[in-house]
């Protein structure tokens, strides 16, 4: 089971930084996402002819983060995560759509991001303290 104070802070955040990697070139994109609990996974809205998309498309192995933005070192709160990016479902499409409803009149195309590995970092529990979690393995 995944930690709450995890699922608490992806429900209280909507940025998130994604990493992609073609023939070993790096290239980072900020989306907003809509995160679906049960499968753990992001959806983000995309242009296909972005370079991150266009990236993503040639080599789907991604990664990112989302962090908290504070200068009280107390505070910092942040999520690390690797996965592969695809197509979303008509499912996850809804789940975007009700989370951002005025992206309807965009008619975005729509991604999942199917989270395999996460490491958050939480230095309101102590100094440094992490929580690692193979996805894999639920």
């Amino acid at each position: 089971m995944i930690d709450e104070k995890i699922v608490t802070f992806l429900r209280e955040h909507h940025l998130l930084t994604l990493a992609t990697c073609k023939e070993n070139v790096p290239y980072c994109a900020n989306c907003f996402y809509a995160f679906i609990e049960e499968s753990f996974r992001f959806v983000i809205a995309s242009d296909e002819n972005t370079k991150h998309m266009q990236f993503a498309k040639e080599n789907p192995n991604i990664s990112g983060t989302i962090a908290l933005e504070t200068k009280e070192i107390g505070k910092i709160q942040g999520l690390q995560f690797c996965g592969i990016m695809e197509k979303a479902t008509m499912g996850e499409k809804a789940h975007y759509l009700k989370t951002y409803p005025y992206a309807i009149a965009l008619n975005p195309t729509l991604w999942s991001l199917h989270v395999k590995y996460i490491k958050f970092t939480d230095n309101r529990l102590g100094f440094g303290k992490k929580l690692e979690y193979n996805l894999e393995d639920f």
